[in-house]
């Protein structure tokens, strides 16, 4: 289910896709097709002829377009059946993965299973030992056994709940997301595949220019190889198919095995039970009314089987109708089908075969079970009836259902078959399809109803088993039975009836299906109809196919005859090569020629000394010369000629390439739709062959059926016969009745046979097909692998071809990239001299000024200095840059040597990058001036802050002034008030010392603030002198690096740049004057406005870094656009240079050769004779001559060349101007730039130092304050202590008038006795007073002289150092104007240069503008130049390969020449050997004959004169040798001149050629422009012609019709009403005309209506699927999310899985640990449960004590704590007194008011103690709760704990814990003490069951209940002090060390 919901999903999702598509084409076709229309509408034309053809043509155009569209939809066809059968072979991988998943999660899912019994085990083994182990102790609890299996159920759940539908649903999600993925690559491939039909049409439309072409090459090269890679997966897919095909057959083959042998088990068991029938065959009396039963119930429910058919049938008919129109859309093809109908087939035999199977158990079942019930009891005649009924009932009804389904099938497989054949194959596959589904499930019914009879039969066999046993008893019972088959006999004679009726519907039933039989052999007939037609089909296909092989037999002619020509065309290569070498042997004959005729000369002059004939000689000389030169013009000519016809053959080899090209394609569509009739084809005669098969099958199955039905009628008569012979009547009956049904059956199992053998026929014919389908493919591969052999030749051709093209194109491309860095390298050239330039006006600037500032090293100095730095620092910078700019050229220029390639393709992007990049320039030009606007208005916004600040800061110092005069004023006038008045005030001694500790102070703050003052003028000093000998060297510095920059920039530059330079210069001498008058000033102002500088700076930080980027940003852009410029320059100059320089050289050598020749022939004129000399001064005039034209030929050349180079030069003084004026912008934008940014740096620091003076002035005048207050307090001070020293001598004279009045006062009561005494005593006091007044008066006189001179020195100090103060203000004053007069100065600069920037902005926009219409045409240029120069380069190479050929050529002329003339000098001495031979011979001869005549003297004399004639000829051989060899010289001299000459000439004919191409090429391109506008014209003229005609033909007929009319006036009338119906018709077709134009209007605004519609629905649709496919995206995400969990998880359950194995080894190991540990366990808790009881015991006694104990007291104790206490120190007695109150259960509070009364005296608690006190008789002595606090020492608790173990003996021995009593105490850790309760309540809940008791205390258990064990809280205390929590265990004392802790306790009771 889950694979075909799978198939389903994507059947839908391609369906959907393709949809979609379909629909987007379709809406784009509707949408260009109403375009087109509103376009005629649009173009529609007065004349009706023009109409008619814009029509026609239209017409045409829509029949092209519609072509294109059909062939469109093939090739989409061919693409879904590709994917389709992908889909398949996905699909079958999906299925077996699935089940191998499935296979794999059993495997798991048994191990689980295993591992769970594994696990039962050993919890049973648990469980056993635990049921030993309470066996062993039946007294003990049993604890549940332990949980360690529950934690693995989850896991199981887990695996079992994950185990079937999680993997079809990943299927599901599998194939989905497969589909998506298919879906998604059609699209692209589609949306491809449009793109490169836009980009051919484009093409096309626009014309083909060389980079188009090569885009076209690259294209095309793309497209093979996507085919070829189409055809690869084609390939790779079908061998897919192929294994798959072969997978299923083999599985195939195993089903049929396996259900071979599951047949040959089912026949032997019916074997089996057949025999066991026959052997318990008895007594059939019984089993008739069994089987009438048994018949009615069959029928009954036949019928309702029948009725639940029908509905059944109905309902999947319903089903089959829906599914028809869903799956309507999809497009499957017919392998699909031809699978699906394999498989159908396969389950179809299966069906057949198990519903043989099924009827001949059922057939065998019934006359068993008959044979069976017959031998039962009525009881278990009863159940049986019950259950065997039931089961016959499913049986039929499942027999039924198979032969509904056969029939059906049957149907549908015919249908099936025709549908095949038909194109209808769609429907077909949807039903095949959903009958796949009915099949896979009714066949899973079926096998769960084997399954459940099988279950039956067993069922069955044993009851049969039973049956057997009881047959005995049956016997014994028969004759009982007899009576009831007599009653029963009645039934049965009715029940026969009902069971006749239901035998003749089923005959009935049978007809009707016979019929339906012969209704599907007429459909046999049809689809055999069907079949002709498609042969018919075929064999027009094959006729097709017949055309195709012409077609492409024509091609291949085609082919052959351009071959042939490209053969012809070199063989006249050829032809023209050997006439060329022809010539060269002519030429070499003639100068051998020469050469004899030289000789021949020489000879003669030997011979004669006659001029007649060498003038004769040097004429045919002449000729001959002349004659060469025709020959050598003639094979100039004839090699033009060969050089057009190459060229020519190379446009016959383009046309030949494009044309290869097309029959390629051509041959691949043919190709393609050769396999696709050869595949129809196959199909189709295997179809054919198939049914021819059928048809002889059926026929054979019918002959034999007809057999088998004749001998079965016979063994029925045979039967009927035997069964007469039977003795009883209704015996014979039933006997005939059950003979009729087994023939009938009979029949029936023998048609099921039949249908299975068909099946089978069937299955083979089907392999059979695959087979030959399978040849019929290989056959098709073999062939395709020929062709495509065949197309790998032309495309290697055509890659060898486009391999060429491309390196032309690289070739070309690295020459543009070559020109672009030689024009970035000119611009970086100018820009360094421009920068040169600056710096050269800046050194003799800074010369100037260093001049001027040499004497007076004032603060100018230094900001110039500054500025210098600053300017130094740029030039650094940019000198940085630039050599970085150099390294990146130099790293770039590397990378474009190896992306030539890459920018190939990348060009269209770059072009689209540089308009982009134009947009974002003008952008930022416009950004630009709206920051120099802006930076403007902040410059006049700072203009008026600078002016307020200056107001305010005017205002303050006047303020400052007055302030400070007023002060000066108002403390004259205080001091001038207080010498004045105020002198009767008396000031006390602590008010003088106040004051001179106020005055010492104020000293002290002056002495500090002058040591300041000098130590800062000190500092102020050595930093001028330190910054001044810094700047000086820094200057020093500088300079030395401007004249090394100055070194470099001089020796790199050139004399034009030298040249550029000096114009420059004297251009900028003047801008540096101005700049120079505007420095001077400028560093005035920066002088003063030094100190503001800093403030400003962090104010326009951002805004600066702002602008940095900005001019960053526009230098790169400038330095790109100059070095783009500046490199095409240089590159042509170079190239120029070079070609100048070759040529010169080459002069050089024509003249050294002239220079020598000349050398020569003097020579050889001087060493020869006259008649030789004569000779050879002609020959040397000849040379002269020759020499004379080769200088004109060569002062052309240099006028040539001059022009050339006035050419390039003016080309580069144009572009040299035009980049002045660039840099010129530039440089101004650059200064203007940077003066603003220079006045917003000043400005900026003229606000920081304002500020800073700002602050200054405040602190100055905060100080000055504080002086003047200082010095107002010292001035009152002064006139205090002068009004002081005034007062001081009246006021003694006072004090002792005063004195005495108050002496005299005082002692007036007692003048009587004392007033002597008194008197005296005064006296003395008061001298001592004055004495002591004296002392005072004279130590503050001296104190106010010091404090005078001190105040006196304070007023000089403060004078001086207010006068330093107002010459400060002056001098600030005064740089504030200065400043001011700067400032305002700055704003007219600023002013000006803003208006200068905006006219230059203008001028630079206009600039711009200028330029980029010159870029436009640089370009144009560039591109024409482009196409020259692949021209020149193609010509030049093989201008380059002649050459290397004609050297060659020469090199070898040469060496035989040498060889030739040594071999013609040999030739000659051997012939001037044979002369002197012959005349000694002679000489003999006649010295012979004299000696015969005696005359001896004469031929001595003969013999002198032989020797004297002998010497002559060796001389004049010498001689001439020397000639020869000097002429030899002459002619190879000559002859490398005339070379040169030529090579001259044919340059120059290049060069004319290439000018007169290129004239032609703009001569052509204009006059293709013209052409078409003349086209156009004549077009025009033509149509304005035709219409003439036409009107004349019009005024011709109607002249004819009015001469007829003169002519005939009988036929006036009849004429006339011709002439009014016309007139009519013609008014009617007007009102037509006018109809149909508003028709066709009104078609217009509906078609454009209707457009719009469309469009808004494409959007609608457009919006739908987007979101559907964001919608399936995310869905898909979202599966793709699951999936990833599902593996995580399986991942994770897999770890799980080892873990758990792992656990499961662990577990088996503990628990064989725990069987150990709890036998332990059970044995602790045995021994726990005694001392429990022990302890209960115990506590039981305790309590009793308790009670029994309670209000009485120990003697014992109470007298050791008596004696204890006298015992004890004194300072630890009331510890023991406390604790014997706590033992009688005094309270603290008492015991408290008891011990401070013990300190008077020990009576009283001794009294008490003895039996004063009324407390102590009745005190319970209950112990008190931990929560009482008591301090003990160490002695006493000692002592106690002794106390304890002698009073304490243990009854007990020491008990072990238990393990669940050793978890808590483990828990909290041994080493931790037990300190508080809190450490010591544990989690046990057993132990505080334990032993809780409130008050009882069992650790005291031995010793009486009196003295209770109280311990201390504190730490101080022991352990064995602190009481005993509740929760702790209870034991009985153990002896315990007195300093032992908690930890050991427990250690020590633990190890016992």
């Amino acid at each position: 289910m889950a694979s075909w919901l799978g198939g389903l999903g994507s059947g839908l999702g391609q369906s959907l896709g393709q949809v979609g598509g379909s629909l987007s084409s379709l809406t784009g076709q509707i949408s260009s097709f109403t375009k087109d229309i509103l376009l005629e509408g649009a173009e529609e034309v007065g004349d009706a002829a023009t109409e008619l053809r814009v029509s026609n043509s239209r017409l045409r155009e829509l029949e092209s377009i519609n072509a294109a569209q059909k062939l469109e939809n093939d090739r989409l066809k061919k693409v879904c059946s590709d994917l389709e059968e992908k889909h398949e072979a996905a699909e079958i991988q999906i299925k077996q993965l699935s089940i191998e998943y499935r296979n794999q999660l059993q495997q798991k899912e048994v191990e689980i299973s295993h591992l769970k019994a594994r696990q039962n085990a050993l919890q049973e083994q648990l469980q056993k030992v635990q049921m030993a182990a309470q066996s062993a102790q039946p007294g003990a609890g049993v604890l549940p056994p332990s949980t360690t299996s529950a934690s693995y159920v989850p896991v199981v759940r887990h695996s079992s709940g994950f185990e079937g539908y999680d993997m079809d649903f990943g299927d599901i999600i599998w194939s989905q997301q497969e589909i998506n993925r298919l879906s998604n690559e059609v699209s692209r491939l589609e949306s491809e595949v449009d793109h490169w039909k836009q980009i051919a049409l484009s093409s096309k439309a626009q014309g083909t220019n060389d980079a188009e072409q090569s885009e076209i090459c690259k294209l095309q090269n793309i497209v093979k190889e996507l085919k070829r890679n189409l055809s690869q997966e084609i390939d790779e897919h079908q061998h897919e198919l192929s294994v798959l095909q072969d997978a299923h057959k083999q599985k195939l083959v195993e089903i049929t095995r396996r259900h071979r042998e599951e047949l040959s088990e089912y026949e032997e068991r019916i074997e089996e039970l057949e025999n066991q029938l026959q052997q318990g065959g008895v007594s059939t009396d019984a089993t008739s009314g069994s089987k009438i039963n048994e018949q009615k119930k069959n029928a009954q429910s036949l019928e309702g089987g029948k009725t639940e058919e029908s509905a059944v049938v109905k309902d999947q008919e319903d089903e089959i109708r829906k599914l028809n129109h869903k799956l309507s859309s999809t497009k499957e093809e017919n392998k699909i089908l031809l699978k699906e109908q394999e498989l159908a087939k396969v389950e179809k035999i299966q069906i057949m075969q198990e519903y043989g199977n099924l009827k001949s158990e059922f057939s065998k079942l019934q006359s068993a079970i008959a044979e069976q019930d017959a031998l039962l009891k009525e009881q278990d005649k009863m159940l049986q009836s019950k259950t065997l009924p039931e089961d016959i009932v499913r049986l039929q009804q499942a027999l039924l259902e198979a032969e509904n389904e056969i029939a059906r099938l049957s149907s549908l497989h015919q249908e099936g078959l025709e549908k095949e054949l038909t194109s209808s194959q769609h429907k077909n596959e949807n039903i095949l399809s959903a009958y796949a589904e009915d099949q896979n499930s009714e066949f899973s019914q079926l096998r769960q109803d084997l399954e459940r009879k099988e279950h039956e039969l067993n069922a069955s066999v044993a009851e049969r088993e039973t049956l057997v046993v009881e047959l005995e008893e049956l016997d014994k019972q028969n004759q009982e039975a007899t009576q009831h088959v007599i009653t029963l006999k009645e039934q049965l004679s009715k029940h026969h009836m009902e069971t006749d009726s239901i035998i003749n519907q089923l005959k009935f039933d049978l007809e009707f299906e016979r019929n339906k039989l012969s209704q599907l052999e007429m459909e046999k007939m049809e689809t055999i109809k069907e079949l002709d037609v498609q042969k018919e089909k075929l064999s027009q296909c094959s006729y097709a196919l017949n055309d195709l092989h012409i077609s492409k037999q024509q091609l291949q002619d085609n082919i052959k005859d351009l071959q042939e020509q490209l053969r012809k065309a070199q063989d006249c290569n050829f032809h023209h090569k050997k006439e060329v070498g022809e010539l060269q042997q002519r030429l070499k004959e003639r100068e051998e020629e020469l050469y004899v005729s030289l000789s021949k000369l020489t000879e003669k002059s030997n011979q004669e000394s006659n001029y007649t004939c060498q003038d004769l000689i040097l004429k045919e000389r002449e000729v001959e010369i002349a004659k060469l030169q025709n020959d050598i013009a003639e094979n100039k000519q004839l090699n033009e000629e060969l050089k057009k016809s190459l060229s020519d053959l190379r446009t016959e080899n383009g046309k030949l390439m494009s044309a290869t090209e097309e029959l390629k394609q051509e041959l691949n569509n043919a190709i393609s739709e050769k396999n696709k009739v050869y595949l129809e084809k196959d199909s189709v005669v295997e179809a054919l062959k198939m049914e021819k098969r059928q048809l002889e099958s059926e026929l054979n199955q019918t002959e034999k059926r007809l057999l088998e039905e004749a001998q079965k009628y016979k063994q029925t008569i045979e039967e009927l016969s035997q069964a007469r012979s039977m003795d009883t009547s209704v015996l014979r009956l039933e006997h005939e009745r059950l003979v009729k049904c087994n023939q009938e059956k009979d029949f029936k199992i023998a048609e099921l046979k039949r249908s299975i053998e068909q099946m089978e026929i069937d299955h083979q014919e089907t392999k059979e097909m695959l087979t030959t389908s399978l040849g019929g493919q290989k056959q098709l591969t073999e062939l395709i692998k020929e062709k495509e052999v065949f197309i790998e030749k032309f495309k290697n051709q055509a890659l060898q071809v486009k391999q060429e093209l491309e390196e032309y194109m690289k070739v070309s491309k690295k020459q543009d990239v070559l020109k672009q860095n030689l024009e970035e390298k000119d611009r970086s050239l100018s820009v360094m001299k421009e920068e040169n330039n600056h710096l050269k006006e800046e050194l003799e600037r800074l010369k100037d000024q260093q001049s001027r500032s040499v004497p007076v090293v004032e603060p100018k100095t230094l900001d110039i200095i500054i500025e210098l730095e600053s300017e130094v620092t740029q030039l650094k910078v940019i000198k940085n840059n630039l050599e970085e700019e150099i390294e990146v050229l130099k790293k770039t220029i590397e990378d474009q040597n190896q992306t030539t390639v890459q920018l190939q393709q990348s060009l269209k992007e770059q072009r689209k990058e540089i308009d982009e990049s134009k947009f974002q320039c003008e952008q930022m030009n416009v950004t630009h001036k709206r920051l120099s606007l802006e930076k403007d208005e902040e410059i006049k916004n700072l203009q008026k802050t600078i002016e307020q600040i200056r107001t305010q800061l005017r205002k303050e110092r006047q303020i400052i002034q007055t302030d400070s005069s007023d002060l000066f004023q108002e403390t004259k006038v205080q001091t001038l008030n207080g010498e004045n008045g105020n002198e009767k005030h008396d000031l006390s001694k602590a008010e003088i010392e106040r004051l001179v500790k106020g005055i010492k102070e104020r000293e002290m703050e002056i002495k500090l603030l002058n040591e300041k003052n000098v130590s800062l003028s000190q500092r102020i000093d050595q930093l001028s002198k330190d910054e001044v000998g810094k700047l000086t060297r820094i200057i020093q510095e500088k300079d030395l690096e401007i004249q090394a920059l100055n070194a470099r920039v001089s020796s790199s530059s050139s004399r034009q740049d030298v040249l550029c330079l000096q114009q420059q210069l004297q251009a900028y001498v003047l801008e540096r004057e101005q700049v120079l008058a505007v420095l001077s000033e400028k560093t005035r102002e920066n002088s003063q406005l030094k100190t503001e500088y800093r403030n400003i700076m962090d104010m326009v930080a951002a805004k600066e870094a702002a602008l940095v980027r900005l001019q960053e940003e526009n230098k790169k852009l400038s330095d790109r656009s100059e070095n783009s410029s500046q490199d095409m320059s240089r590159e042509t100059i170079q190239n120029l240079s070079r070609i100048i320089r070759e040529k010169d050289i080459e002069i050089d050598a024509l003249s050294q050769k002239c220079q020598t020749l000349l050398t020569v022939l003097q020579t050889s004129s001087t060493g020869t004779d006259n008649g030789s000399g004569g000779v050879n001064s002609n020959q040397f005039e000849e040379l002269l001559q020759e020499r004379d034209k080769l200088k004109q030929q060569v002062k052309k050349m240099e006028e040539w060349k001059q022009q050339v180079i006035t050419t390039v030069q003016n080309m580069q003084h144009e572009s040299a101007h035009l980049q002045e004026e660039l840099h010129k912008l530039q440089a101004q934008i650059s200064v203007e730039s940077d003066s603003n940014s220079k006045l917003q740096v000043d400005y900026n620091g003229l606000i920081q130092s304002y500020e800073q003076n700002e602050k200054k002035m405040k602190s100055f005048s905060q100080e000055l304050a504080q002086v003047q207050h200082s010095i107002g307090q010292l001035y009152n001070t002064k006139d205090l202590l002068l009004s002081k020293l005034d007062l001081v001598t009246p006021s003694v004279t006072m004090a002792s008038t005063v004195s005495q009045l108050s002496g005299i006062q005082h002692n007036a009561p007692e003048l009587l006795s004392d007033e002597a005494k008194l008197l005296q005593n005064e006296l003395e006091q008061l001298k001592k007073k004055l004495q002591e007044k004296d002392s005072t008066i004279r130590t503050l006189q001296e104190n106010n002289q010091r404090l005078s001179d001190s105040v006196a020195t304070a007023s000089e100090i403060e004078r001086k150092n207010q006068e330093g103060t107002e010459s400060e203000m002056r001098q600030i004053k005064e740089k504030h104007d200065v400043l001011q007069k700067s400032l305002r100065e700055k704003d007219i600069l600023i002013k000006s240069k803003s208006d200068q920037l905006l006219s230059v902005s203008e001028n630079l926009s206009n600039k711009e503008n200028e330029n980029e219409l010159l870029k436009q045409a640089v370009t144009n240029l560039k591109e024409r130049n482009l196409i020259l120069e692949m021209d020149i380069r193609k010509l030049k190479e093989e201008n380059e390969k002649i050459v290397t050929r004609s050297r060659e050529k020469e090199t070898e002329f040469r060496a035989l020449q040498e060889t030739n003339m040594q071999f013609s000098m040999m030739l000659k001495e051997k012939e001037f050997e044979s002369h002197s031979m012959k005349e000694k011979a002679l000489a003999f001869e006649k010295l012979l004959k004299e000696k015969e005549q005696g005359k001896t003297g004469e031929l001595n004399q003969l013999l002198n004169e032989v020797k004297s004639m002998q010497e002559k000829a060796v001389t004049f051989q010498q001689e001439r040798d020397q000639v020869m060899v000097a002429l030899k010289q002459k002619q190879m001299e000559s002859s490398a001149l005339q070379s040169e000459l030529q090579h001259l000439r044919e340059k120059e004919q290049r060069l004319n050629q290439e000018l007169e191409r290129l004239r032609n090429h703009l001569l052509e391109m204009e006059d293709s422009y013209t052409r078409e506008a003349l086209a156009a014209e004549d077009r025009e003229v033509k149509l304005r012609k035709k219409v003439l005609t036409l009107e004349e033909k019009l005024v011709s007929s109607s002249t004819a019709v009015e001469n007829a009319s003169h002519q005939a006036s009988l036929q006036v009338e009849s004429l006339q009403e011709q002439l009014n119906l016309v007139s009519k018709q013609r008014d009617e077709t007007m009102l037509q005309l006018t109809i149909s134009q508003d028709q066709v209007k009104q078609y217009a605004l509906s078609l454009a209506n209707l457009q719009m519609v469309l469009e808004q629905f494409q959007q609608e649709e457009k919006a739908m699927y987007s979101a559907e496919l964001e919608k399936h995206k995310k869905q898909a995400e979202e599966w793709r999310k699951k999936a990833e969990n599902l593996e995580e998880k399986v991942v994770s359950l897999q770890e799980s899985l080892g873990e758990a194995n792992a656990a499961l080894d662990a577990a088996s190991r503990l628990t064989e640990k725990l069987d150990i540990k709890e036998e332990e366990i059970e044995e602790l808790k045995k021994e726990g449960e005694i001392r429990r009881e022990m302890l209960e015991d115990v506590q039981n006694k305790l309590m009793n004590l308790m009670n029994s104990t309670e209000g009485k007291v120990d003697k014992l104790l109470m007298r050791n704590l008596f004696v204890g206490h006298f015992h004890t120190p004194k300072n630890k007695r009331p510890e023991v007194l406390r604790l014997m109150g706590s033992i009688l259960g005094i309270q603290r509070e008492e015991l408290d008011q008891l011990l401070p009364e013990d300190q008077r005296g020990v009576t009283r608690w001794v009294t008490g103690w003895l039996g004063g006190g009324a407390g102590s008789k009745s005190v319970p002595s209950t112990p008190l709760r931990p929560t009482h606090p008591n301090i003990f020492n160490s002695s006493f608790s000692e002592l106690f704990v002794k106390f304890l173990e002698t009073e304490s003996c243990p009854s007990l021995p020491p008990p072990k814990l238990s393990v669940h009593d050793m978890k808590p105490l483990g828990a909290a850790g041994t080493g931790k003490t037990i300190g508080t309760p809190s450490n010591i309540q544990m989690q046990d809940p057993a132990v505080s069951v334990m032993g809780r008791r409130p008050d009882t205390n069992p650790f005291l258990a031995p010793r009486s209940a009196a003295v209770p064990l109280i311990t201390p809280a504190s730490s101080s205390g022991h352990l064995l002090m602190k009481p005993i929590s509740d929760a702790l265990p209870t034991f009985t004392p153990l002896p315990v060390s007195p300093d032992a802790s908690a930890g050991a306790v427990l250690k020590d009771l633990l190890k016992q």
